[in-house]
């Protein structure tokens, strides 16, 4: 079993969680898990196709991408989705006393992601609502400014994919301390909360939280599915 799989220059991480998280933990960086439907137009956008490429740790969310990896690749892999990620980076016992930055897409996300990081203990917890970005203004000086005077340990980057991986590499580029772990997870905290579709870990393990979400919202989620097939082409 390989445990570094190179898809289009990104190094991504064939490991556990547990391994992930020591390394996270004793150096920091910023790790991303990008979805299919923005992977399918990574040679599109330089910019973000660089966030990726130039990442400390990329792991594989994408269910079809595990798929047609295994495929047509004929390599063993092991899917580790944002979502999972996240949940049992949550639950780590010797992250309470941690500092948490959240960067929400909207007041009432802001107040729900914060208000369930407390719930379950974390309870040093700053939030930040971003503005709407784009590949011209991602570069946030002010969000960078309230991150170097909180000093968090951990900053959970909660907006849309695409955009995020950009944002996450420029505050890794003008962090001072390099050991904080900036975790680019989009959505994912928003299965923990049920503001997204209610997947569990169970949909989850067998690739089907993308059906989920189609349910729950068809008409957001459809265009991703479709937008998602087009990675194939990558693998012709």
């Amino acid at each position: 079993m390989s445990n570094i799989v190179q898809f289009k220059k990104i190094n991504f991480f064939n490991y556990s969680f547990n391994y992930i998280f020591k390394m996270l933990s004793l150096k920091g960086g910023y790790l991303v898990a990008p979805a299919a439907s923005s992977l399918a137009d990574i040679d599109k956008y330089k910019i973000y196709r660089e966030s990726l490429e130039k990442s400390t740790i990329a792991i594989l969310d994408s269910g079809f991408l595990c798929l047609l990896i295994r495929y047509f690749w004929k390599i063993e892999i092991k899917k580790l989705s944002g979502y999972l990620f996240l949940s049992l980076l949550l639950q780590k016992t010797e992250i309470k006393k941690n500092k948490f930055f959240l960067v929400n897409p909207n007041k009432f996300e802001n107040s729900m992601n914060s208000k369930y990081l407390r719930s379950i203990g974390l309870t040093n917890v700053s939030t930040y609502i971003a503005p709407k970005y784009n590949f011209s203004n991602y570069k946030d000086k002010l969000l960078l400014k309230k991150i170097l005077s909180f000093n968090p340990q951990f900053i959970i980057l909660n907006i849309g994919g695409g955009i995020q991986e950009p944002l996450g590499y420029f505050l890794y580029k003008n962090l001072k301390n390099k050991k904080i772990s900036i975790i680019c997870t989009g959505a994912a905290i928003g299965f923990l909360t049920k503001v997204q579709a209610p997947i569990s870990k169970f949909y989850d393990k067998y690739y089907l939280g993308w059906l989920i979400r189609l349910i729950h919202r068809p008409r957001n989620y459809l265009p991703r599915v479709i937008k998602s097939l087009k990675l194939l082409s990558h693998f012709k």
